[in-house]
């Protein structure tokens, strides 16, 4: 599974439903007349463009800083309306071989990724191939009756499936898809009930790998192939795929990760498999050990192709738009900003978050924001819709101690016009 640090703040904080404390897509709980009128309003304004959004803006210059001092490496992009305002690329994509990172550059999502598992059975829900109240022994067999009877699609897409799974083996390299497969489905199946269905539950890998299962079953494809085929086929995402070690190794558009060593020192994660992250919540993690990310979770992706994603969530080309709206349409509250760890810092405080499915979505000032983060050792992602304004905002990184918090406040303040 692709989690967790960025140095200082509890990366499973980051990436489990409070996410961003409201990372999110398309959508929320208002009406589509509502977001039409508010979006057309906030076009015509005149602060359609914020100052702080465009080249040598206040985010154009934090940013450059941040890369001046070694802190950053990776691309940025904002996006309004279709039209690209800002895109920035600084650093290495593989120090080995001269390659700089640039625009097409493919950078690891970790659990920025899940939303695709989302869209894949909400595809398949339109369809009738399946319905979102099914339970899990639906459409698999091998659970318990107390997960098979009970808990449904829709508990394990909105973070309430009130299930467990074992830790991960983070020291095993995996050296084949079918290796990945196999082992992902039998640590899917020791999930544990630790609270009945309507729990919500912190992160629970069995919340991504049974509806990834779910997928496969339905359709007799695994899930990598359809939703690439599906997904991001359909969206023209032609520089995103969820590639294997060799194809890391080798092909000059994947950004390597670049893991912060105890010694001070960074290592190339995928040409260093016998190193692993210091981080005690990962501790000894390295994200190329496992062949290709797990069913359900991660990939690669460029920024551009990010936003192309978050285009086809409006525009009906990967969801007829009631499924689209369900997709992102707010869910379980969560708790009330200004609480411990990662909110407790925040400058950009939300009125309101919600879980959605895969993702939270925040109301800021009035407006939803929609989106998902990931970090892995060396890696970071995070995408973000902001429905009401036209805006997509894209942060992709390739090496530890990246103030990760911190950068995705500047793009929110910048876009919401409050720096």
């Amino acid at each position: 599974m692709g989690s967790d640090p960025v140095r200082g703040v509890g990366r499973r904080r980051l990436l489990g439903w409070g996410g961003w404390g409201g990372l999110a897509v398309v959508g929320g709980a208002q009406s589509a007349g509502a977001r039409t009128a508010h979006a057309a309003a906030a076009a015509t304004g005149p602060r359609a463009i914020p100052r702080d959004t465009r080249p040598g803006g206040a985010y154009d210059r934090y940013l450059a800083k941040l890369a001046a001092e070694d802190r950053f490496s990776g691309v940025v992009l904002l996006s309004h309306r279709g039209r690209t305002v800002l895109s920035r690329s600084y650093g290495m994509a593989d120090k080995e071989k001269g390659i700089r990172n640039h625009e097409g550059t493919a950078f690891n999502l970790s659990s920025a990724g899940k939303p695709f598992g989302a869209v894949a059975v909400l595809q398949l829900a339109q369809r009738g191939r399946l319905r979102l109240s099914d339970t899990v022994g639906t459409h698999l067999t091998g659970f318990p009756e107390s997960i098979a009877d009970k808990v449904t699609i829709h508990h394990l897409l909105s973070g309430i499936s009130g299930l467990d799974t074992p830790e991960e083996d983070l020291q095993r390299v995996f050296r084949s898809r079918d290796e990945v497969r196999e082992f992902y489905e039998k640590w899917a199946r020791q999930a544990k009930p630790v609270g009945p269905p309507g729990t919500p539950t912190d992160h629970a890998g069995a919340e991504v790998a049974i509806p990834a299962l779910i997928v496969e079953a339905v359709t007799g494809m695994t899930y990598w192939d359809y939703v690439e085929e599906h997904i991001f086929k359909r969206c023209g995402m032609t520089g995103t795929a969820f590639f294997t070690r060799p194809q890391w190794l080798t092909d000059p558009h994947i950004a390597h990760s670049y893991m912060r060593q105890a010694d001070g020192s960074r290592v190339d994660a995928v040409r260093n498999l016998d190193k692993g992250s210091p981080d005690p919540l990962q501790l000894g993690k390295n994200p190329a050990r496992s062949y290709i990310d797990f069913p359900g979770d991660g990939g690669f992706a460029t920024a551009p192709d990010l936003v192309r994603f978050a285009h086809a969530l409006g525009d009906g080309t990967v969801l007829d738009r009631p499924y689209a709206e369900l997709l992102t349409a707010a869910k379980i509250p969560l708790a009330p900003q200004g609480g411990g760890g990662l909110r407790a810092h925040r400058t950009t405080p939300a009125d309101a978050a919600f879980t959605t499915y895969m993702m939270p979505v925040s109301l800021i000032d009035g407006q939803w924001l929609n989106g998902r983060a990931g970090v892995n050792p060396g890696s970071l992602a995070s995408w973000n819709i902001y429905p009401d304004s036209g805006w997509v905002g894209v942060v992709l990184g390739n090496h530890d101690d990246a103030p990760f918090q911190e950068i995705i406040e500047q793009e929110m303040n910048a876009v919401l016009g409050k720096t």
